[in-house]
């Protein structure tokens, strides 16, 4: 193992509303929210697992378009563990939907893939992973 050169400190996600995605992050995840500016541009979640999600105001923000990889494409996504049944995900995806979120590909091919893909309120795509080994981290 290579020893590394940085540690992850940050993701951050561009947003409209850096306040209301933050709440529905810790409504997915859990955490606390923090904007220590207090003027809402750069807000912090920090959940379990020393796990830090920003959220930055982008005025005029374009969420990507799922599944284009061309001029707009997903630049990037979120995997989340969501269950190791299809009724845990299902379980989540409901609460997810209550949260905001809204299905961008959620056809599991009857069970062959293993993730369905979701957009939380600004757009972004996310996932909900079975997870095979729920023991293992």
């Amino acid at each position: 193992m290579a020893t590394p050169v940085v540690r992850l400190r940050t993701v951050a996600l561009d947003c409209p509303d850096p306040h209301a995605l933050a709440e529905f992050y810790a409504g997915l995840i859990g955490g606390t929210i923090h904007d220590d500016d207090g003027d809402g541009e750069w807000v912090e979640l920090l959940a379990p697992g020393r796990v830090r999600i920003a959220f930055q105001r982008a005025e005029g923000h374009t969420p990507p378009d799922w599944p284009r990889s061309d001029t707009n494409g997903q630049q990037f996504h979120l995997d989340f563990d969501g269950g190791s049944t299809w009724a845990e995900i299902d379980a989540a995806q409901e609460r997810a939907y209550a949260l905001g979120a809204r299905p961008l590909d959620v056809d599991d091919d009857g069970g062959k893939r293993d993730w369905r893909v979701y957009a939380d309120p600004a757009g972004h795509p996310f996932c909900f992973c079975l997870v095979a080994e729920p023991d293992r981290v």
